[in-house]
């Protein structure tokens, strides 16, 4: 009797040891939105959730489309055509440590650099507009990825 005891205490502590835990990580994004910042950066606020308990890291990626333009003293865009427009990728990462199995966090990336383009005496360069496409936020912790939409920002008309 006492080896039937003995090994039905062995084979429960087997199958205990066996059995993942209820509280098992099982990652996703609950949400996620993209917004312009007045500067014409790119901020994807996100909460991912079903976390174990370790850091987690974070890779945000997004074609941008900046248009950059010259402004003149009295606040307008000459009609001349001084403006340029610039393709490019932006990206950010990030850590953030879990809270109670959940990360609320953000991550900014870009606004894409004007380059080599500038303006003539009398005029200074800005960011007429900006639009961010193809976002992608990758917690490359544990390979699970969510799609932003798209989003964009006009500063000046031009």
């Amino acid at each position: 009797m006492r080896k039937l005891i003995i090994v039905l205490v062995a084979v429960v502590t087997a199958l205990f040891l066996a059995t993942p835990t209820a509280g098992a990580a099982a990652p996703k994004f609950h949400s996620a939105t993209g917004t312009v910042t007045g500067s014409g950066a790119l901020t994807v606020s996100f909460d991912e959730r079903g976390l174990g308990n370790e850091n987690v890291d974070y890779v945000l990626t997004a074609d941008a489309t900046a248009v950059f333009a010259c402004i003149n003293g009295g606040g307008n865009h000459p009609q001349a055509a001084n403006k340029e427009t610039i393709n490019s990728e932006v990206s950010a990462n990030g850590t953030f440590q879990v809270k109670n199995g959940r990360v609320r966090a953000s991550l900014t990336a870009g606004p894409p650099s004007a380059g080599s383009f500038s303006c003539p005496n009398g005029q200074r360069l800005v960011l007429a507009s900006v639009t961010y496409t193809n976002i992608l936020l990758t917690d490359t912790t544990n390979g699970v990825s969510t799609s932003v939409p798209d989003t964009s920002r006009t500063f000046f008309a031009v």
